[in-house]
C-alpha cells in the first residue's frame, strides 16, 4: 500500500512499527536528490520515525529532514503540516516547526523506499536552541512556560477538523487501557509488569467515569520535554518552540496538559508537586473543566504506564534504535513518580491548584456526634495544644528537643486539664527536620489526645468495627473512617465486623494514655498521621476535622496567606523588594536556621545582621528585662551607654576612642563621612567603584555598585570621585598586576590636591563585601591612607559588614591590611538584628563635630541598644564565635574549593572566616558572569532547603555570610547541597 493513499494507521492492526532503517548517507541522497538540499546530515532519536539534522558545508543547521514511518499514510503527513502552520498563525510569539515550501506553496516532500516499505520524507524548519530533554532540573519558570504552551496549542488546534486525525495511535490515552492490555507482556519484571497493569486499571476505571464529559478536538499529544525548545541562550531554559506533530489527532483535550506533565516527572529532583505551576499555567490559557481537572492526573498515570510498555517492546522489535533503549530507565522514573502518592490525593491536589476543589484544602468538619467519642469529657476540660511556628510554646528553640510535645502536654494536664489535644491541619513544627533536602511531614491529619483521667471510648455514632485489635480500632462513621490509634496495651471492647450503637464501650482509657483520632474518607486511601505541606491540599481533602466528636468546635479560622504578598506590594513601597518571585513566609529563626508557616526549615547562609544567631536567648533576656525597667534616649543619664562605648572603644587601637551610635549602617556611613569632612575642611571625597555603603543621601553619595543603582557612576555629586575596584580576580588588573591599584589609586588622589580640590576622606570597604567577600590587595589601604592624609584627608573605613569577627582572622577587617583608619563605621552586627550603629573616630575629630552644631539620635545608643550592644559583644566572647568563624569558614572555604574541580562553572572562591563568596563564571578566561544561571541555583537550593543570595555588580556571586554560630554540620550541608544543585542544573 502505498503511503500517499487516504488512510490512516489503526494501531491495534499492526504488529509493530519500527523506526525506518536509514542511514545518514541515506539521509544526505534523499535530501539532494529528492527535496533539492545538499547538506550533511546528523541523526537524531526518534521512537518510530527516522529523523535527521541537516548541515551546511560551514556546520550551519538547515533544516530536519524527517523521514515518517512508513505506517503512516500521506492524509496523516498533510494533517500534521495543516496543524503545524494553524499553531503559526494563531500564535506568532511561538516558533514552530512548519515543512518548508516550494514557492508556489506546495511542500518539500517526497516518498522514498524504505526496508519497512515506502516513507514519506519532508523538510521541516529548524529551530535553534534545543530540546529541554535530558535529567537537568527545570525551574518553576520553566514549568510554568511548557504549560503555556501546552494551553495555546491547544486553543490553536480547537476546531481543526482534517480526515488525517481519524487515527488509532498507541499514544492516544483514550486507548490507553487497550495499549497496556497488548503490550504490558514486554516488560520481563514480573513485579513491574503487575505495578504497571494495576496502576493503569485503577487510572482507566477514573478516567472512565469521567469520559462523558470530557471534550475532544484536535490535540498535539507530544508536548514533552523532547518536542518543546528553548529559546535561544535563556537560563534558566525558557521554551518558546514547538516540533513534531507526528502524534496529531482526535482525543481528550486534556490529554494535552497530561502528556506535558508526564514529560516532566523524570527529571533531577522532580516531585509530582512540582508540576503544578505547568498546570497553573495551562489553566490560565486554556480553562480546564471540572472534570478535566479530575481527570489530569490519571491521565498522567496512564500516559506513563503507555510510556514504560510501549517502550519495551520498541526496544524488543527495533534492536537498533538506540533512543528507545536509552529511554527506559527514564520511562520507568516516569511511572514511579507518577504514582508515588495514591490517585485521589493528586487529583485533589490539582483540583485546589486550579481552584476547584469541591471543599477547600480545609475540609468541612465532621457531622456532630449523636455521643462525645470520649464519655464524660467536657470541651470546657479539654486544653488544645498549639504547635505551630506562631505558638509561644516553639520559642527558644523548644521544637527542636525531642520531647517538646509529651512535656507540653503534661504540664497542661498538671494544671488541671482533663485532657490535653493538638489541631487538626494544622504544622507541627515538633516534627519538622532541620538539614533535609526535602520538606518534612509536619501538617496533621488528626488529633492527638492526652489524657489526665480514665476515660472511656465510645461510639459517636451508629456504624460498623472494620477493625479492632490492641492499639486500634476503626469503625464507620456516615460516609469517613474514624481511626483510633491507641497504646498496644489498651484492648478494644468490641470485635471486628461488629455493629456498634451510639454511645456503645469501644475500649477503657486509662489516665496517661495518649489516643490519636483521625477522619478519613471511606472510599479513600489510608491516610499517614502527618503530611508534607505540598500535598496537604491533596491528603486533608480526604480527610476531616474530628474536633467535633470530642465536643470541639471545629478549626476554622486556619490562617490562609495566599494574598499575604499582594497585601505587602499594596501598602508597602515595592523598591523595598523581597527574596524570591515566591518566597516562603518566615515567621520565626533559630540559630542558623529559618523556619516558615509551613514547618520548613531552612539553612541561613546570607543573614550577617544575626551573628549569634537567631533568637539568641541571652539577647531576647536582655531586651526583655530593659524594656521592663526603662527605654529612652542617650542625653539622659544611664550606665548601659557608657558600658557600651567603653567596651566599643577597648576593641579599636588608639587613637579610637570615642564612639557615636546611631541606628544603621547607612547612618554610620553618612555621620563618617560628615566627620571627616568636618574636621578637614575639604568636601570631595574618593570612594572605591563597585561599592554600596548605604541610601542616606552621603552615603548614596559614595555608593557605586551598579545593582543597587545602575546609574550610579553618571549620577554622583561632583564632590564624589571615584577610583577602580581593587578586585584582584574581575578589576582591571588581575592576579600579581593587581599591585598597580594602589598607585594608581595614589595618583587619583594627588592629582585631586594639585587641581585644588584635596580629598577630605577616602571610604571603603576594608574587606571587598560587596564584590563577594574580596581581599584587598596587599598594601593598598596602607598607601591609600597615606595620600589622604598626606593632603589633609581622613581614612574611613566602613566595616558594615566585614567586622565584629566574621573574617574570623581578624575582628576588624583593617586588620588585615596591617592599617588604623581615623574613622570606623560598624553596624549590623553589633545588635544580632536590633537596629544598632557605631561610629568610632578619634576625640579631636569627635570635637571638630561642634563646629557644624550638635549630634543626637532618638534611638542610638537608648538603654535597650546599649543593653544589646553589650549582650552581642559579651556573647561573641564567650561562645567564641569569631574562632567559630575561622574553624568553621576554613572548612567550608575547602568544601566550596573542591567543587571547583567538578564544575567549570565555579569561577573563584573569595573570603575569609565566614564571608565568603562563590563566583560563578561562564568562562574562566573571559569571565563572563552567569548571572542568570546563579539566580536559577538560588532557587534551586531555597527548595532544597537552603537560603543563600548573589552580589556583585554582575549579581554572580554567592554570598556566603551566615550567623557565625553556624556548625561544620552544617556547612557540609550548604556544600553537599550546593555540589546536588550544580549537577542537577547541569553544570557538571
Amino acid at each position: 500500500m502505498q503511503p500517499n493513499e487516504s488512510r490512516t494507521i489503526d494501531f491495534f492492526t499492526e504488529d509493530a512499527l519500527p523506526a525506518p532503517c536509514v542511514t545518514p548517507t541515506d539521509a544526505e541522497r534523499i535530501a539532494a536528490e529528492r527535496l533539492g538540499m545538499t547538506a550533511r546530515a546528523q541523526g537524531l532519536g526518534s521512537q518510530q520515525d527516522a529523523n535527521f539534522l541537516l548541515h551546511a558545508d560551514d556546520g550551519t543547521p538547515t533544516a530536519v529532514l524527517k523521514i515518517a514511518n512508513p505506517a503512516f499514510g500521506d492524509t496523516e503527513i498533510d494533517a500534521q503540516d495543516t496543524a503545524a502552520d494553524l499553531v503559526t498563525a494563531a500564535h506568532p510569539e511561538l516558533r514552530i516547526a512548519t515543512v518548508l515550501r516550494h514557492p508556489d506553496g506546495s511542500p518539500r516532500r517526497t516518498t522514498v523506499d524504505t526496508q519497512t516499505g515506502p516513507a514519506i520524507a519532508r523538510l521541516l524548519h529548524y529551530l535553534p536552541g534545543g530540546t529541554l530533554s535530558g535529567p537537568r532540573h527545570l525551574s518553576p519558570a520553566s514549568v510554568a512556560a511548557m504549560g503555556t504552551i501546552a494551553g495555546k496549542v491547544s486553543t490553536a488546534l480547537h476546531g481543526f477538523r482534517h480526515p488525517g486525525l481519524d487515527r488509532v495511535l498507541q499514544w492516544d490515552p483514550q486507548h490507553a487501557d487497550r495499549v497496556v492490555d497488548k503490550l504490558a507482556g514486554f516488560v520481563g519484571e514480573p513485579d513491574r509488569r503487575a505495578a504497571v497493569q494495576d496502576a493503569a486499571a485503577q487510572a482507566w476505571t477514573h478516567v472512565h467515569g469521567l469520559a462523558a464529559a470530557l471534550p475532544t478536538q484536535a490535540v498535539h499529544l507530544d508536548l514533552t520535554d523532547d518536542n518543546l525548545i528553548r529559546s535561544p541562550g535563556t537560563c534558566p531554559p525558557l521554551p518558546d518552540g514547538v516540533i513534531d506533530f507526528g502524534d496529531v489527532t482526535t482525543s481528550w483535550a486534556v490529554g494535552e496538559l497530561a502528556v506535558t506533565l508526564s514529560s516532566l516527572l523524570h527529571h533531577d529532583g522532580f516531585e509530582p508537586h512540582h508540576v503544578l505551576p505547568a498546570v497553573r499555567a495551562f489553566h490560565a490559557v486554556r480553562p480546564l473543566s471540572r472534570e478535566e481537572a479530575e481527570a489530569v492526573w490519571p491521565l498522567v498515570i496512564l500516559r506513563a504506564a503507555v510510556l514504560v510498555v510501549s517502550g519495551r517492546q520498541q526496544a524488543a522489535v527495533d534492536e537498533d534504535n538506540a533512543y528507545a533503549k536509552a529511554a527506559l530507565d527514564r520511562e520507568w522514573r516516569i511511572f514511579e513518580q507518577a504514582t508515588s502518592l495514591p490517585l485521589p490525593v493528586m487529583v485533589r491536589l490539582i483540583e485546589d491548584a486550579t481552584g476547584m476543589a469541591k471543599v477547600p484544602a480545609r475540609t468541612a468538619p465532621a457531622d456532630a456526634p449523636v455521643r462525645p467519642l470520649l464519655r464524660d469529657l467536657a470541651a470546657d476540660d479539654i486544653t488544645l495544644l498549639d504547635l505551630s511556628p506562631d505558638a509561644e510554646c516553639m520559642d527558644r528553640g523548644a521544637w527542636t528537643d525531642a520531647d517538646t510535645e509529651e512535656r507540653l502536654a503534661a504540664a497542661a494536664l498538671a494544671d488541671g486539664a482533663a485532657a490535653v489535644a493538638t489541631r487538626y491541619a494544622r504544622t507541627q513544627l515538633t516534627r519538622t527536620q532541620v538539614l533535609s533536602a526535602a520538606s518534612t511531614a509536619t501538617v496533621s491529619t488528626g488529633m492527638n489526645v492526652w489524657l489526665g483521667r480514665d476515660a472511656v471510648l465510645q461510639a459517636p455514632a451508629a456504624g460498623r468495627v472494620l477493625a479492632a485489635v490492641p492499639g486500634r480500632i476503626e469503625l464507620t462513621y456516615g460516609t469517613q473512617v474514624l481511626s483510633l490509634s491507641l497504646a498496644r496495651e489498651d484492648r478494644p471492647k468490641v470485635s471486628s465486623g461488629a455493629t456498634v450503637q451510639a454511645g456503645e464501650e469501644l475500649a477503657h482509657l486509662g489516665s496517661g494514655t495518649t489516643v490519636h483520632v483521625a477522619l478519613r474518607a471511606a472510599d479513600g486511601p489510608d491516610v499517614p498521621r502527618l503530611v508534607r505541606h505540598e500535598y496537604a491540599p491533596g491528603w486533608l481533602a480526604l480527610t476531616a476535622d474530628p474536633a467535633p466528636l470530642l465536643g470541639l468546635p471545629a478549626d476554622c479560622d486556619r490562617p490562609r496567606d495566599s494574598d499575604l504578598l499582594d497585601r505587602r506590594d499594596a501598602v508597602f513601597a515595592t523598591v523595598q523588594g523581597h527574596y524570591y518571585a515566591n518566597p516562603p513566609r518566615i515567621e520565626r529563626g533559630w540559630r542558623h536556621f529559618l523556619l516558615s508557616t509551613e514547618g520548613r526549615a531552612y539553612l541561613d547562609i546570607v543573614n550577617n545582621v544575626t551573628p549569634l544567631g537567631h533568637a539568641h536567648p541571652r539577647v531576647e533576656q536582655a531586651v526583655s528585662r530593659q524594656l521592663r525597667r526603662l527605654n529612652t534616649n542617650s542625653r539622659f543619664h544611664y550606665s548601659s551607654v557608657v558600658e557600651f562605648t567603653e567596651r566599643l572603644a577597648a576593641l579599636l587601637p588608639e587613637p579610637l576612642d570615642t564612639v557615636f551610635l546611631v541606628n544603621s549602617g547607612s547612618e554610620t556611613v553618612d555621620l563618617g563621612l560628615r566627620l571627616a569632612i568636618g574636621a578637614s575642611g575639604q568636601h570631595d571625597v574618593v570612594a572605591l567603584r563597585e561599592a554600596y555603603h548605604g541610601w542616606t543621601y552621603a552615603s548614596d553619595a559614595v555608593s557605586t555598585s551598579l545593582q543597587d543603582n545602575p546609574n550610579a557612576l553618571a549620577t554622583r555629586p561632583s564632590w564624589v570621585h571615584t577610583v577602580d575596584s581593587p578586585n584582584a580576580y574581575r578589576g582591571r588588573h588581575r592576579g600579581t598586576d593587581a599591585a598597580r591599584y594602589e598607585p594608581e589609586a595614589v595618583a587619583v588622589i594627588d592629582e585631586l590636591a594639585a587641581s585644588g580640590r584635596p580629598a577630605g576622606a577616602f571610604i571603603g570597604e576594608t574587606y571587598y563585601g560587596n564584590a563577594g567577600g574580596v581581599a584587598l590587595p596587599d598594601g593598598y589601604l596602607a598607601g591609600v591612607y597615606a595620600a589622604v592624609r598626606r593632603h589633609g584627608g581622613l581614612a574611613v573605613a566602613d566595616e558594615v559588614q566585614v567586622g565584629y569577627g566574621r573574617l574570623g582572622h581578624w575582628f576588624w577587617g583593617f586588620e588585615q591590611q596591617g592599617v588604623v583608619p581615623d574613622i570606623v563605621c560598624v553596624a549590623k552586627a553589633m545588635g544580632n538584628g536590633h537596629p544598632l550603629g557605631a561610629v568610632i573616630t578619634s576625640k579631636g575629630v569627635a570635637e571638630r563635630y561642634r563646629e557644624q552644631g550638635y549630634f543626637f539620635s532618638s534611638t542610638g545608643g537608648s538603654p535597650v541598644s546599649s543593653v544589646v550592644g553589650l549582650t552581642v559583644l559579651d556573647t561573641l566572647r564567650d561562645e567564641d564565635l569569631q574562632g567559630n568563624a575561622a574553624r568553621v569558614g576554613s572548612h567550608l572555604k575547602r568544601r566550596l574549593e573542591a567543587l571547583t574541580d567538578r564544575y567549570g562553572i565555579i569561577g573563584a572562591v573569595h573570603g575569609s572566616g565566614l564571608y565568603l563568596g562563590l563566583e560563578l563564571v561562564r568562562d574562566r578566561a573571559t569571565l563572563e558572569p552567569a548571572t542568570e544561571e546563579t539566580a536559577e541555583l538560588c532557587d534551586r537550593m531555597l527548595d532544597l532547603g537552603v537560603i543563600v543570595q548573589p552580589t556583585g555588580d554582575h549579581l554572580n556571586i554567592l554570598k556566603i555570610k551566615p550567623p557565625l554560630c553556624i556548625d561544620s554540620t552544617a556547612a557540609d550541608f550548604f556544600a553537599d547541597m550546593l555540589d546536588l544543585a550544580l549537577g542537577q542544573l547541569g553544570h557538571g
